[in-house]
């Protein structure tokens, strides 16, 4: 016997949650369905945890506007919800001479996206922000920032709760089926259930192709084909020196590692770029000698010894190693034909600045 439920809602985290809470504050009967047993195991808790300004993604693009509406959603919660964020602020650098005009490029691309804070900064001004950085020239984010993603979780979790959605952990998809009476999904675990949903939204990440393949109806043609990006991150030793996040111009995946700061102050470099064939959280100790190369082009100052391995990543991409990098996609029935259903794909960065941005666009398309 099929248990009747309103709204599923596939994987918690940090978007699936915020889709749950939007869902649950409408008055929606939600539940969400964790594979894991807890929230935020994989993308959500392995990355740069970083509030993005919007700068460097196509005009018009999803990912352009849900991170710039996302942003000013993200901190107006953090501030009403006491959730640790900090208005760093960003510089992007030139290292020489040749990337001055890539670096200008930046802020004609954020106005087109609605981003008009950005200013130049003359070889002084940078000195004067960042001390250590040996670069030419660069551009002032003021607007980027630093989140604790955990505690954004937490949060969003807490709120979805108490307007009544329930967290179901170690509760994986095995398979589902579209039928006149909705979508029905057979959830595995140990006390595994089969529910019939008025609506199901497919938030699961790394595996929402996956997951968009065991519902039986769903034409195969809508289903994107999932690649897996490897990113690693190494910590700085000692006190950070320092004061805001530093981007440089992204020639190649080694090139562009930049440095993001935590929540405690701690400098973090990453994230490269590795593609692999499936989730594999190791970490290669191979990369330390390029993220060394990397970094001394704009901080000349670093030691050997002063990089130790963080932590990895892996970003749910749905284009591939040659093709250019692909947008969000959030297919609702307009998309594939199937009421009730909506399919997030392809939601790495700017996911978690985006996340509020995004859960009130999937709960206007139910």
């Amino acid at each position: 016997m099929s248990e009747r439920i309103d709204c599923a809602v596939i994987g918690a985290g940090v978007v699936g949650l915020a889709v749950a809470r939007e869902l649950a504050l409408a008055g929606r009967e939600v539940i969400i369905l964790e594979a894991e047993e807890a929230i935020g195991t994989h993308t959500s808790s392995r990355n740069s945890e970083v509030i993005h300004a919007g700068i460097y993604y196509p005009t018009n693009s999803l990912k352009a506007r849900f991170c710039v509406e996302g942003k000013q959603l993200l901190y107006a919660y953090c501030r009403e919800r006491a959730i640790p964020h900090r208005q760093t602020g960003k510089v992007i650098v030139a290292a020489d001479d040749s990337e001055l005009d890539a670096v200008g490029s930046y802020i004609d691309k954020a106005k087109e996206n609605g981003v008009d804070d950005l200013r130049w900064l003359s070889a002084q001004e940078l000195a004067e922000m960042e001390p250590v950085l040996s670069c030419v020239a660069g551009v002032f984010s003021p607007s980027t920032g630093i989140i604790d993603s955990h505690a954004l979780m937490l949060s969003l979790q807490g709120d979805a709760e108490n307007a009544g959605a329930m967290v179901v952990f170690k509760s994986p998809v095995e398979s589902g089926c579209i039928t006149d009476d909705g979508i029905e999904l057979e959830v595995g675990g140990a006390e595994p259930m089969s529910i019939v949903c008025n609506t199901v939204v497919n938030s699961a990440g790394l595996n929402a192709p996956h997951v968009a393949r065991l519902i039986n109806g769903l034409p195969a043609d809508s289903i994107p084909q999932a690649y897996f990006a490897k990113a690693h991150y190494y910590a700085l030793s000692g006190k950070s020196p320092f004061n805001h996040l530093v981007y440089p111009v992204a020639h190649t995946a080694f090139l562009g590692v930049h440095v993001t700061l935590d929540m405690g102050g701690q400098a973090r470099f990453g994230p490269d770029l590795a593609w692999i064939d499936s989730i594999d959280y190791s970490f290669d100790p191979a990369r330390e000698p390029l993220f060394y190369e990397a970094i001394r082009r704009y901080y000349p100052d670093l030691q050997n010894g002063q990089l130790q391995p963080g932590y990895t990543g892996i970003r749910p991409k749905i284009s591939g190693p040659k093709e250019a990098a692909a947008d969000f996609r959030i297919d609702g029935p307009a998309d594939h034909g199937v009421a009730g259903l909506v399919n997030l794909f392809g939601i790495e960065s700017p996911g978690l600045t985006s996340c509020l941005a995004i859960a009130r666009h999937v709960e206007s398309l139910l």
